[in-house]
């Protein structure tokens, strides 16, 4: 096994974020620093990350949460503001959230310790669905929503084709819901204020296969995944 990999079965990282702990130095190996794609004996082997050793998990857990509103999507925060983890009861195995929200959004996010389920979650190349419930300042017209349809261009390149549906009208404001397969940094609220709309308020009500549904902020649940042989 790669120790990229094993780190992820782990739940210390995805296998992306587990490169970069290996390239800047924290992760070692039989008391030696570890290489990109070093193949270790998982049942042998004697891994630490910043010197705390790792095992592999003999069993995942999953958790969905409603991220509430200024709160981040982070294990810790040095700021010292509330996180997702504060959500969830103690007494629980080292967990990431996966599918992060930024401090300002609410909505769904999964917390577990499948460092696979994260990788496939969160790599581009799954193209897995992600809804939001949008409040944008003004009206968007049908030549702005065909925009969001067909691609935006933004610094980072055109996104991908979005589906978006209009809720409702709200004074000044519109309610819309959008759906994306990728994950470009703040990308909702950046398709949007380039087209001249400012995100008042956004809330991810799907991530894959799991809905928000009547889980309250702050309110989490626990699931069960059923892995495909």
């Amino acid at each position: 096994m790669r120790i990229h990999k094993y780190l992820a079965h782990a739940g210390v990282a995805s296998r992306r974020h587990s490169e970069e702990l290996i390239k800047s130095g924290k992760v070692m190996v039989n008391g030696e620093l570890a290489k990109i794609g070093q193949v270790i004996d998982e049942n042998t082997v004697n891994v630490t990350v910043s010197g705390k050793p790792v095992k592999l998990n003999t069993q995942y857990v999953y958790y969905l949460l409603n991220k509430p509103h200024a709160v981040v999507s982070t294990v810790s925060d040095p700021e010292g503001r509330s996180t997702v983890m504060d959500f969830l009861p103690e007494g629980l195995p080292r967990l990431y959230p996966v599918g992060r929200l930024d401090y300002n959004s609410e909505g769904l996010v999964l917390l577990t310790n499948d460092g696979n389920l994260a990788q496939k979650l969160t790599h581009p190349k799954y193209q897995i669905a992600k809804t939001y419930r949008v409040l944008v300042h003004g009206h968007p017209t049908v030549v702005t929503l065909d925009i969001l349809r067909r691609g935006v261009h933004l610094s980072d390149g055109v996104t991908a084709p979005a589906q978006v549906a209009v809720i409702k009208v709200e004074g000044a404001n519109t309610w819309l819901d959008i759906t994306i397969h990728e994950g470009k940094n703040h990308q909702v609220r950046r398709m949007f204020e380039a087209l001249h709309h400012t995100v008042l308020r956004l809330t991810r009500t799907r991530l894959g296969e799991w809905e928000l549904g009547d889980l309250a902020a702050g309110q989490y649940k626990q699931i069960t995944i059923k892995k495909k042989e």
